[in-house]
């Protein structure tokens, strides 16, 4: 036998400007439970819209990769050590075998070569006039072990700020922070040449630290 549902029968009372209280029936509704099954609309609603990051999609930082890789591959080529050496290293690579290891012990091209190429060398950049050689050696490596060591750490550390802050951002830091790497390394490196990415690494490594330490609070809260 189902339940009638309970009506609540409230009465107010007020007392008039006679003195005379009087009662007054409210509202008669029935006494139901709340909903709960449902959410709130407008609580789902704004939940949906929330989105607390917006990923971008990385593009240039793999660019920066196969930039890196192409150059070491043309240095190689250019490089021909069978021409130049008869104790190269991995001869049956042809012309893109390397250096002998007590000139080179990275695996790479020569250093005249490089210096060819467009990498760091002080007396040309200021008696020879070529400031260009302050950017074009951060596109260049001495060896495998070197282009390695600096492409694995760019996929490592760049894509994941070019996601957060967007490849204008992460293109400008690294090429800025190449630069001023080269400017240090013609400051303390007067003799001999210079190449690779390590300065536009660090800058990277740097953002990422700032970026670490500026939303410490976001990583510290954040659930599992």
């Amino acid at each position: 036998m189902a339940r009638d549902t309970p009506v609540a029968h409230v009465e107010i009372k007020c007392h008039s400007l006679h003195g005379d209280p009087e009662f007054q029936p409210a509202d008669q509704r029935p006494l139901t439970a709340p909903d709960r099954s449902r959410p709130s609309t407008s609580f789902t609603a704004g939940f949906d819209l929330f989105q607390p990051f917006k990923k971008w999609v990385s593009w240039l930082v793999p660019m920066f990769v196969v930039a890196n890789s192409v150059l070491f591959f043309i240095s190689m080529y250019v490089n021909d050590c069978p021409k130049n050496s008869a104790s190269c290293v991995g001869r049956f690579l042809g012309r893109f075998s390397f250096q002998p290891l007590k000139e080179n012990p990275l695996l790479g091209p020569s250093s005249s070569t490089l210096e060819k190429m467009g990498a760091l060398e002080v007396d040309k950049v200021v008696y020879g006039h070529q400031p260009w050689r302050l950017i074009s050696c951060m596109w260049l490596h001495a060896g495998v072990f070197h282009i390695l060591a600096n492409m694995l750490s760019l996929v490592f550390i760049g894509i994941h700020l070019e996601q957060e802050f967007g490849f204008v951002r992460i293109g400008m830091i690294y090429v800025v922070s190449g630069f001023g790497g080269s400017l240090l390394s013609s400051l303390f490196i007067q003799s001999g040449i210079s190449v690779g990415a390590s300065g536009a690494l660090f800058g990277l490594l740097g953002g990422m630290l700032s970026e670490l330490l500026t939303n410490w609070t976001i990583y510290a809260n954040k659930p599992c």
